[in-house]
């Protein structure tokens, strides 16, 4: 079996949701401590429902099982921001970041047919900078400082141009 993606259904919305009763998971993701599982699961299920028109999410899947999901985000024709999230943290450092992200690309590339991608993640979130290294993409520089597990850290940016990908397979 493989990871896919697949459009987020409202099923999802508990998935997500039960996320949060993972206190690491919680902390990485910055969702407050003070949400309830219904409160989440209302706002995925308004999000799936109608995520707005310069984002396209979709769950990662294994199986009937969703480990993550994956975005792009962006109204630009040829390029976009690429995100990805895996849960619960127990899943983390088994290569689900990796394969979930490497299928956004492929999407993004194959499907919505753009030129490039960029991400970012923040310095001190290693995990994510290594998943983003792993699936091809070039540093290009910093963005905007952020908190993360408490501590001040800047995001560092990725680009990977279709061309670059395409080379890769």
């Amino acid at each position: 079996m493989e990871l896919k993606l697949r459009p987020m259904v409202s099923s999802d919305a508990g998935t997500f949701a039960g996320w949060a009763s993972d206190p690491v998971f919680r902390a990485h993701a910055g969702w407050s401590e003070d949400a309830t599982f219904e409160d989440l699961a209302e706002w995925w299920a308004a999000h799936i429902a109608n995520p707005g028109p310069h984002l396209i999410r979709l769950s990662a899947v294994f199986g009937d099982d969703v480990v993550g999901y994956v975005d792009t985000h962006g109204d630009a024709e040829e390029t976009r921001e690429l995100g990805f999230v895996v849960g619960p943290s127990s899943r983390w450092g088994q290569g689900w970041g990796t394969l979930a992200a490497s299928a956004g690309v492929e999407y993004g590339f194959e499907v919505l047919g753009l030129s490039s991608l960029w991400a970012e993640a923040v310095e001190a979130n290693v995990g994510s900078l290594r998943v983003l290294e792993r699936i091809g993409m070039t540093p290009i520089g910093t963005g905007d400082e952020d908190v993360f597990l408490g501590a001040k850290s800047t995001y560092s940016r990725f680009m990977l141009s279709r061309q670059d990908w395409a080379r890769r397979q």
